[in-house]
């Protein structure tokens, strides 16, 4: 008499009459109830573990498609043990991510009174902080600032105002300013300005801007709890004017505001989605005086399970350490270099402190990265 399998499996069920290492790792890595002839699953899994089975075959099509699909992140984003998550995420870093670490260092050059509502920042003026006011800086200023980092070895040095967007005064202002540090210095330059027309990027990018940074700051399903005063399509038509524009483009996010880990997910997919390469990875620091002061601090083990399903959906990204990594414990620091991060702002932030730069140089070189 015939077995009912249909009744025995669910539709996400596979059974297997001869098995291997890669087929079974591969399916039980994303979730999927697999069965090997009459082997219940346990024994399987203790059999597995005996032999020290690694996911390659997941790994492999990762890297083939460029990335998991939706449905596969899903299932393994909290259920894949971190270990494992870290050593997958690895990798995929190896065989597709830059082995030649990305550093680059910001100057606030405009500071504070910035109109927009962002509950996580603390140079809105809706909120009272501790935050410096003071409008645009010089182009003196800001090229001592540019041939320290040059100075120091970093690669790329970039120019951030607050507010929602610069006035024409300010756009000629600063395309006069990277004219300056295009003869005076080699650094490459980027800028993180708000939301600039094509036309207004067009003309940055023939004074020397090379990149223009714009975050998302989270997922779609989430950004209009977090700031009312502009939408998340606004930034997203503002990256592909600027590459339309000529531009390399920069947009990431910050964890730790309450979002679940598919909406972090759902960011990854959408940064993705509009090809962008230069992934910040911030994570929060609750500001006093800003709606977001209370937030608890998201774990570590999140934050470092967050970097590899970030490097398993963006495999060639880089993804850049950016605000908020000074609280993390040296282990989780590395532990993320490994997961996938090859690139970070080093030296100050915009209103928190960082790492110092030689500091960080000896943890970038301790990972295996070149500099």
């Amino acid at each position: 008499m015939k077995r009912n399998y249909r009744k025995l499996f669910s539709k996400k069920s596979l059974r297997f009459r001869r098995w291997g290492h890669k087929s079974y790792s591969a399916f039980c890595s994303i979730g999927r109830h697999v069965t090997i002839g009459h082997v219940s699953k346990g024994i399987a899994d203790a059999s597995m573990e005996k032999a020290g089975a690694v996911d390659e075959t997941l790994v492999e099509r990762i890297i083939r498609r460029g990335g998991l699909d939706r449905e596969e992140a899903e299932s393994m984003a909290e259920s894949v043990p971190l270990r494992q998550l870290v050593s997958m995420a690895a990798e995929v870093t190896a065989a597709c991510a830059s082995r030649r670490f990305d550093t680059c260092s910001i100057i606030n050059a405009k500071s504070g009174r910035c109109p927009e509502d962002c509950k996580w920042c603390a140079q809105s003026a809706h909120y009272h902080t501790d935050a410096s006011e003071y409008p645009l800086l010089d182009s003196v200023s800001i090229l001592k600032a540019a041939k320290l980092c040059e100075a120091q070895g970093i690669g790329r040095f970039s120019i951030v105002t607050s507010g929602r967007k610069l006035t024409e005064k300010e756009i000629d202002s600063i395309c006069s300013t990277a004219a300056y540090l295009r003869k005076e210095c080699r650094i490459s330059l980027c800028l993180s300005a708000g939301l600039l027309d094509k036309s207004s990027l067009m003309k940055l990018h023939r004074a020397g801007i090379s990149r223009y940074h714009c975050n998302l700051e989270t997922a779609p399903s989430c950004f209009g709890r977090l700031c009312s005063t502009h939408t998340q399509t606004e930034k997203i038509k503002t990256l592909h004017d600027a590459l339309e524009a000529g531009m390399d483009i920069c947009s990431g996010g910050i964890i730790g505001m309450g979002e679940t880990m598919a909406q972090r997910l759902e960011l990854a997919f959408t940064l993705r989605e509009l090809g962008v390469k230069s992934v910040p990875v911030n994570i929060l620091s609750p500001i006093k005086g800003t709606p977001l002061a209370d937030q608890p601090l998201i774990p570590e083990d999140e934050i470092v399970r967050t970097v590899a399903m970030f490097r398993l959906i963006m495999p060639d990204a880089y993804l850049r350490f950016a605000g908020g990594r000074a609280r993390l414990s040296e282990q989780a620091l590395m532990t993320s270099f490994q997961a996938g991060i090859n690139s970070a702002i080093i030296g100050d932030m915009l209103t928190t402190t960082g790492a110092d730069v030689a500091t960080d140089k000896a943890r970038i070189l301790a990972a295996g990265y070149m500099l």
